[in-house]
């Protein structure tokens, strides 16, 4: 099929006005070149749409039952064109943001509040979930941007560095480490231990280390697998913890210390992540840079304390 919307047009105003003339002049076109665009949508369609006399152009009764959907054919398309004029300057939309839980409650809550001052025609949707299933919903669709860190090795991710956060010890005011303004991963080797369980990658970078310091990490005294649960044992003075720093935006409500931790200093990168090869919405462009304030300036603040 060969049709084009500007002979639509052409039918459509020929059948308002009743007349190729005035058609013509509406649509600021010479008469020959709009009476060629009916010929050819009459070719193509194969049916007479006009019948013409002397005095006056009139719909044949084919030409009525196109009308009908020739009408509803350029509400459709108005609407369409309406709605991806809303989706660019971003009147409406959706997007899905991703997060571990403890980042999410850091720092999401905040961009979506700034977010939905300046557009409240977007509706954002957040889910907290581990990193693997955060990935698994982004190379499904099923979410559009997340932050977090992520392994650098993680496939069909295209990511952005955000900001850097270092590991450090939580541990309860009365312990020998609160004394310290900065704590040696040597320091920790006498300590009873609060971890992560094995599938986080914070249990994998303070196991290596410690064993790098000469400190055979062993069994610890409590597996966690949230780090709100780690920062409660240790207000209960069951033992220190190490954490990213930004667990202090939780800890700092808890009777708990942190001290940073040295020699060496490890630090892990936070990343916002979108799928690679599949293009942001306007409005998760937008988003994107309302998270990546949020968190810069989030990070900062934990960082500078």
């Amino acid at each position: 099929m060969n049709i084009t919307l500007r002979q639509i047009q052409a039918f459509k105003t020929v059948a308002e006005f009743g007349s190729f003339t005035r058609a013509a002049e509406r649509l600021k076109v010479a008469q020959p070149a709009l009476s060629l665009s009916i010929r050819e949508l009459e070719r193509e369609l194969n049916l007479r749409l006009f019948d013409r006399t002397t005095r006056r152009v009139e719909l044949t009764g084919a030409g009525r039952e196109f009308l009908q959907s020739a009408d509803k054919l350029l509400a459709d398309l108005e609407r369409a064109v309406r709605e991806a004029r809303d989706l660019s300057e971003k009147k409406r939309g959706r997007v899905v943001v991703a997060a571990p839980p403890l980042l999410a409650a850091m720092i999401v809550p905040s961009a979506i509040a700034d977010f939905n001052a300046a557009f409240p025609g977007i509706d954002v949707g957040l889910v907290d979930a581990r990193n693997d299933q955060i990935l698994d919903r982004l190379r499904a669709g099923a979410a559009d941007l997340a932050i977090g860190t992520f392994d650098e090795r993680a496939d069909g991710i295209r990511r952005e560095m955000l900001a850097q956060d270092a590991l450090t010890v939580f541990c309860a005011p009365a312990s020998p480490l609160a004394k310290k303004r900065r704590v040696r991963w040597t320091d920790l080797h006498d300590q009873k231990l609060i971890m992560l369980t094995r599938d986080s990658s914070i249990r994998t970078l303070t196991e290596r280390t410690l064993t790098q310091s000469g400190h055979d990490a062993g069994r610890p005294l409590y597996e966690v697998s949230q780090m709100t649960t780690a920062i409660m044992l240790v207000e209960a003075g069951l033992g220190a913890a190490v954490l990213p720093a930004y667990v202090w935006s939780f800890a700092r409500g808890r009777d708990v210390v942190s001290r940073p931790l040295v020699e060496p200093q490890v630090s892990r990168a936070i990343y916002l992540i979108h799928p690679d090869g599949r293009s942001l919405s306007p409005a998760a462009e937008s988003f994107a840079r309302t998270l990546r304030k949020q968190t810069r300036t989030a990070i900062a603040k934990v960082v500078a304390r």
